[in-house]
């Protein structure tokens, strides 16, 4: 008889779970996963190389674009470490706001994840809820930065500008009547916080939607239940982070054990899973949603309580008002200076990290004295978690890759960079 030999099959980049950028080339047994080599690359876009011709302001907006899910929190870390090296003081008001915004975009990164990985693993359905409350998310973006995406909303500092009071409200048109308007601007009749805090008084019963339509689903419990089991040894040895290593039941989190900014004076719990495998982390991310719910609340209640300045007054490091750079004359030469030359950071190094919603997100940067970085290294949670791919899909059948690569909650932006 014929010796049976594996056979090498292409999966993505054009597969629907692969989202685009991923090839993976699986050796197969029959249906049966011998070896997993993801291939990484089709999305580079030289960010770290790019920041060192640029400018410390310029090169911000680049961090939005490297997870383009949780945009803020690159940005968070981008400013941390630079704060770091010039030694500033960041006014709370700022650091609450920061904190707050940080939470939302959590919020946006789970859902889009919780969405993108139902619907890769067979629930559609749960993709259309997952995006109808991503779409007041991105209103509270809209509203603070004006932009619904790449904010460039975190500044060196402390954030570009105060939160708005009052929030867009929808017009009359064609396709909606008076009535169904009024409807969908009844929560918007006051401020950003307002609004916010309507929010996170919603949001609990949108998660209770999706408990019901998944945590209990014989489809879904099959299709995740003890697949890609990583234990908690494996986890730590692999450089895993955040809700794959909690998921694996190690309670680490940078915003309790390494707190930046205002987590320490906030109330929240770290969920931790039990056995390690593809449920475990979707029960730790839903948790998750609910304890952001939660450190938002206590941010907006903080911020309607207490107003303030919400960037340093250091003129060589953020510019100055625009009465002041319009009235004066110092004052237009320092917004002149920043926006043209940018600010001098001291020779040093300096590493910063932040509990992005994938894991541990560290900008490293080392200073010659000038306006741009002399070196600017990114340290992404998805990279060592999809180089732990192969070891967590070995013996899985092929429709369960797809329920991995889900559980990781990659973006090939901080991945290939």
């Amino acid at each position: 008889m014929a010796e049976i030999k594996n056979y090498t099959l292409n999966f993505g980049p054009q597969h629907p779970a692969a989202h685009g950028v991923l090839r993976l080339v699986l050796e197969l047994d029959g249906e049966v996963i011998q070896r997993a080599d993801p291939h990484i690359g089709l999305l580079h876009r030289a960010t770290e190389k790019l920041a060192e011709t640029k400018t410390y302001l310029q090169a911000l907006p680049y961090m939005d674009r490297l997870d383009y899910v949780s945009m803020m929190c690159n940005e968070h870390a981008y400013c941390l470490a630079i704060e770091k090296l010039l030694g500033i003081e960041v006014p709370v008001r700022a650091q609450y706001i920061r904190v707050m915004f940080a939470e939302i975009t959590r919020l946006l990164n789970h859902l889009m994840w919780l969405g993108s990985h139902g619907n890769d693993c067979g629930s559609s359905t749960i993709l259309i809820y997952t995006f109808r409350e991503r779409e007041d998310l991105f209103d509270m973006y809209e509203a603070a930065s004006g932009a619904r995406m790449h904010a460039a909303y975190f500044r060196p500092g402390g954030v570009y500008r105060d939160l708005p009071d009052t929030m867009p409200q929808f017009k009359a048109s064609r396709v909606r009547n008076a009535k169904g308007v009024a409807d969908l601007n009844k929560n918007r009749q006051g401020s950003l916080l307002d609004f916010i805090g309507d929010f996170t008084q919603r949001f609990p019963a949108c998660l209770d939607e999706y408990h019901t339509l998944l945590t209990e689903n014989r489809i879904w419990k099959q299709r995740t239940v003890n697949i890609g089991i990583v234990t908690p040894e494996r986890a730590l040895n692999m450089g895993f982070t955040g809700p794959m290593l909690r998921g694996s039941g190690i309670a680490w989190d940078l915003r309790k054990k390494q707190p930046y900014d205002v987590y320490s004076q906030l109330d929240f719990d770290i969920p931790v899973g039990k056995t390690g495998d593809v449920y475990d982390r979707y029960l730790v991310r839903m948790e998750e949603m609910k304890q952001s719910n939660r450190i938002i609340a206590q941010c907006v209640e903080w911020l309607q309580a207490n107003p303030g300045p919400v960037i340093t007054d250091n003129h060589k490091v953020a510019p100055p008002s625009r009465e002041e750079m319009k009235n004066n004359m110092e004052g237009l030469i320092h917004h002149f200076k920043l926006f043209t030359e940018g600010f001098h950071v001291p020779e040093g190094q300096a590493y910063a990290a932040v509990e992005h919603p994938k894991g541990e997100f560290g900008i490293y940067i080392v200073s010659d004295g000038a306006n741009k970085p002399y070196r600017l290294k990114i340290r992404p949670p998805g990279f060592a978690h999809l180089a732990g791919l192969n070891e967590m899909a070995k013996g899985h059948m092929i429709a369960d890759a797809v329920s991995i690569i889900g559980t990781m909650d990659i973006v090939f932006g901080e991945i290939d960079r």
